[in-house]
Parts: C-alpha cells; structure tokens; sequence
C-alpha cells in the first residue's frame, strides 16, 4: 500500500544554505550537524512549504528571492490530495509538487502541482500531511488554553458533539443578552423619543391638516387679498371685449372682430383663400364672446369677504407652525406623522421585547448549563484515559515512577448575571465551555501533581511533549512528524528511551528530527549531515546522507566533539548496534 510520505525538499538561498537537497527516509530521519551549521533551516523550509509566513530575512544575502521545493508521495484519497485537485493541482505519478518562493522584497508566491494558488491552500493541505513540534511548541503546550484544545482533539467526537451544541446555545445566548443590554441601557433615550414623538402627533392630530392644503390656502389667500384689483381688471378687461354700456361711443373688440367677419362673409365666395381666413374669424368672435362672459360672471362672483381672509390666513399659520417643525409642506408632515406612528408602536412595544428577551435569555442559560455540564462530563472522561496514555507513553522514555493527569474545574463567580449554573453554583462561562483544563505532572512516587509549567524540567517536559504527541498519533495521526530539538533537555539513558519511542513513532508514520543527541540520531533509519563550506554557506553537497564509517565519526563528534575519538567511536558503533537490535524498522 503506497504510504504519504515527504520524499524530498530542495533548499535554494534560504539561510545559510545556497542550494541543497534533503531526501528522506520514509520512516525515521534524523538530521545532525554542528551548531549554526543550518539544520533548523530544514524546519523552516519545510514551514514555508507548509504555508507558514514569508520573511525577506530569511532570503540569502545577495540572492534575488529564496526557493524551496517539495515532492510529497500521497496515498490513494489521501485528504491533502482531494484538496489539491480541487485547487487545480496536476499530480505527477501519485506525487504532489509543492513550491514556495519568498522574494528580497518580502514577496510570496506559492505552487502545488505546477498551478499557482494562495499560500492559505498550503495551510490547508498541511493540516492533513505534517505535525511540526518544536521548542515553540512546548512553550505553547504550557497555557492552560493549549492544554484544553489538547485534551479536545484527543477526545475527538465525544467532545465535538457537546463542545458544537453548547457553543451554538452560547452564541445564541449573548446575541439575546447583548440586544437585552442594549434595550434595557437605552431605555431613557427611547423614553425621551416616545415622548418626543407623541407631542408631534398630538400637535399635527389637533390641525388636522389635509394633504394639499396649504398650497390651495395659499392660492385663496392670494385671491382674497387682492380682490378689489382682480375685479378692477377683469370690469377692464370685459368692457374691451363687449363694450361698456354706460359708454355707447366706445369701441369694442367683439364689434371691431365682427365687422371683419361680415367684411369676409360678403366676398367669401370669389376666392377660397378668403373663405378660410372668414372661417377663423368667425372663431375669434365665439372665442372673444366666451372670455367676456367669464370675465362678466368672475366679477360678479369675486367675494372681498376680510372675514374669510382673516380666517384663511389664520388657518395657514396653524400649518407654518408644523411646516417648521416636521416637514418642508402639509405632505410632508403628513409622512412624518406615518412614519412616527410606526416607530412609536416599536418603541411601546419595546418593553414587551424585553420581557420576551429576558425571558429567553434565562431559557438560555438554564439550557447552557446542561450542555455545560455534559462537556465537562465528556472532557472528564477523554482526560482519564488521555492521562493514562501519556503515563504509559512515559514509562517508555525513561520516566517510569511519572504520572500525568488533568486538573478540570470552573472558577465561581458571585455575580450570578455573569456566570451559568453548573453543578449547583455560578461559574464563569465562555465560548468553549466552563472548564479550565490543566496538565498536572508527578514525576516521582510522593510527588505531589504540579502544573507542568512548574513542575516539569526541560528534559521532562520535553518527553512530556513526545509523549503526548505519540497518544495523538494513535488516536489522530498525521503522515509526518517533524520535531525541531524536542529533545533539548534529555541525556542519557532517557535519550535512548527517546530515540527508541521515536522509531516506535516511525513504524507507523514519517519521522522527522533536528537533534544534537547521538543517542536519539542512532535510532534513525537514515541520518542527514548539514555541514557548511569554507565560504560558511551550506551546498548542495552540503547535505549528506551518512552510511557506514561516515556515520560512526558523525555520532563520534556529536558524543565528544571528536571523529577520530576511539573511546567515541566504540560508544557510537555501541549506540547504532543497540538500536538495530531493537528490530526492523519502516525504511
């Protein structure tokens, strides 16, 4: 069955190193060289292919940018494979190409299977094909918060399933007590808008104004107001048309138009042109006979009533006064007083909303705490079994009096409106449950279980790390495992146990060490020497696989600085026998 595996890695202007080319060993590598000879870059390439970010300084001093380039064997419906196809990755005979490029200027680009993607697929796919565990790591498993996400993905889906519905209802719960927070500190300003708002209506409701109004007010007013002059003009304007009677003498538009039309009528019908012009004229004397008679009767019915226009001006300074206030005209107030009506109903309605919230949000934290309290049931359970796995994992690597367990528990809080009820009592609550999950560590019988972040030295808290890792890969494995100096702190015969559990690893996965400690080195199914050349970079001869005598001086030199040490050679060639005696090994 064809296995995941990072065949190889070429390194160009990265570092220290010029151009070399890593290959690995499918099952347990170890990489070694003295120290700033460039081993650490190995990690740091395989983080740039792995998505991990881009820094100008990384770039070799006077290169243009910084290249490294991997070919990763997948295995039929690997995960990693599903999703680089679907970013339009080609594979070549089962293999995935992938390169990072990181430019002088600080630049990324990234390729899988020669098609240019964001750098986040890379990411994506590494969450799939690598676990990278270094010094940053242990650091990070020290937090109480990187413990809890721990123990998490130990559990798997006895936690998944609780953590997903208790953080649903959490959501919900401060979406429903924000919007309550909110209704309830607002509630002198929207007592003010209501009140503001009734005033308005009460105002307009007491006008009574008509859509329209005030432009027909305007237009009476005018009217009323110049009364004695419209009908002054319009007695002008009729006697023109018709004639004054009191005046016989006077001559008159409708006699003057009517004479032409007789002059017409009487030669009409010697020439056609004539006949038309007699037509019009005839028009004009009905058009000029209909003018007069409406100027007749609009003079008659012009009102000069002052008590109609005291009461028409009255009426529209009662309008002005809400044109000021609520709009530009009636019409506008008008929509003003639908819209207020409309929001006054939502502000009344308001404490209603908080009744209806308030009593949701109390359903809510009530059903918090159940789903609390089964979470923490379920993280209570994963730890046991969790605690016990690590503890066995540690009697491997040369801690066999340790015990490892988790501390679970919910800090009280007397402010019951901030907390959830769990178990009896108000405990602080967040978005991944009420527990604070720590790691406890007793490294002796009568030891009395410390936090690891205090009691656990650097050699145990780095087989602490080791062990923990191992667990996750029986319960959720990776392909390849990268460990940077995970090591650093160990000597000894606990440096054999480490090297021996990290060939254990490697049987059922790709192994990965940057490491100074022989004892660990002698255990790999292949060794890689980083060295540097006179110039102080790293070629691409620089990155050797050792075989043979050439790796008896290698462990020679990291056991006493001395290839040529004949106690150190006996030492290293006991070391390799010790671990080829421990039986075959994936290679």
């Amino acid at each position: 069955m064809v296995m995941t595996v990072l065949e190889e890695m070429r390194i160009r202007s990265l570092g220290v190193i010029d151009d070399a080319v890593v290959e690995l060993s499918p099952g347990f590598t170890a990489v070694t060289g003295e120290t700033g000879a460039g081993k650490t870059m190995v990690v740091t390439s395989l983080g740039l292919l792995l998505g991990g970010r881009a820094d100008a300084a990384l770039v070799r001093i006077g290169a243009k940018a910084a290249v490294v380039e991997g070919r990763i064997t997948l295995s039929p419906g690997d995960p990693a494979a599903v999703r680089a196809e679907e970013a339009g990755a080609e594979l070549d005979d089962g293999a995935l190409l992938i390169s990072r490029t990181v430019s002088a200027e600080g630049r990324s680009r990234a390729h899988i299977g020669g098609r240019s993607v964001p750098v986040g697929v890379l990411a994506e796919l590494a969450d799939d094909l690598v676990a990278v565990h270094g010094q940053t790591d242990q650091q990070g498993l020290l937090r109480p918060a990187r413990q809890r996400q721990a123990l998490d993905r130990y559990a798997g889906g006895s936690v998944t399933a609780p953590h997903a519905t208790y953080a649903a209802a959490y959501r919900r719960l401060r979406a429903v007590a924000t919007e309550v927070d909110e209704l309830t500190t607002r509630a002198r300003e929207r007592a003010q808008e209501a009140d503001l708002l009734r005033f308005g209506l009460a105002e307009i409701a007491a006008v009574e104004p008509l859509p329209g109004e005030d432009a027909e007010l305007a237009a009476e007013a005018g009217r009323l107001g110049h009364a004695e002059a419209l009908a002054s003009a319009a007695s002008v304007a009729h006697a023109a048309l018709a004639g004054n009677p009191e005046d016989p003498e006077a001559v008159d538009a409708t006699t003057l138009v009517g004479g032409a039309g007789r002059a017409l009528d009487a030669v009409r019908a010697h020439d056609p042109a004539l006949a038309g012009l007699a037509e019009r004229m005839g028009e004009i004397s009905i058009l000029l006979a209909d003018v007069a008679g409406e100027l007749a009767g609009y003079a008659d019915n012009l009102d000069a009533d002052p008590l109609r226009l005291a009461a028409v001006e009255e009426r529209r300074a009662s309008l002005t006064s809400l044109t000021r206030k609520y709009g530009t005209d009636i019409d506008g107030v008008l929509a003003w007083a639908e819209e207020s009506t409309t929001r006054l109903a939502e502000l009344e309605g308001d404490d209603e909303r908080i009744g209806e919230l308030t009593a949701e949000r109390d359903a809510l934290r009530e059903e918090l705490s159940g789903h609390a309290q089964a979470l923490t049931d379920a993280r209570s359970a994963a730890a046991t079994l969790f605690a016990e796995a690590v503890t066995a994992e540690l009697a491997s690597l040369a801690m066999p009096h340790a015990r490892v367990s988790f501390d679970i528990r919910q800090t009280e809080t007397a402010d019951e409106t901030s907390g959830i009820e769990v178990g009896g009592r108000p405990v602080v609550y967040g978005p991944h449950g009420v527990d604070e999950v720590e790691l406890l560590l007793a490294p002796h019988p009568g030891a009395q279980p410390r936090p690891i972040a205090k009691g656990a030295s650097g050699g145990e808290l780095s087989r602490v790390m080791l062990a923990v890792e191992v667990v996750f890969a029986g319960s959720d494995p990776v392909p390849t495992y990268l460990f940077d100096e995970v090591d650093a702190g160990v000597g000894g015969k606990a440096a054999v146990e480490v090297g021996r559990r990290l060939a254990k690893l490697a049987q059922s996965a790709q192994v990965v060490v940057v490491t100074h400690l022989p004892q660990v080195a002698a255990f790999a199914d292949r060794q890689l020497l980083v060295e540097k050349t006179n110039d102080g970079s790293v070629t691409r001869s620089g990155v050797t696989v050792l075989e043979g005598e050439d790796r008896v001086r290698e462990l020679s030199r990291m056991l006493a600085g001395q290839e040529d040490s004949e106690t150190a050679r006996a030492h290293a060639e006991e070391l390799l026998a010790t671990a080829r005696a421990d039986g075959p090994r994936a290679g």
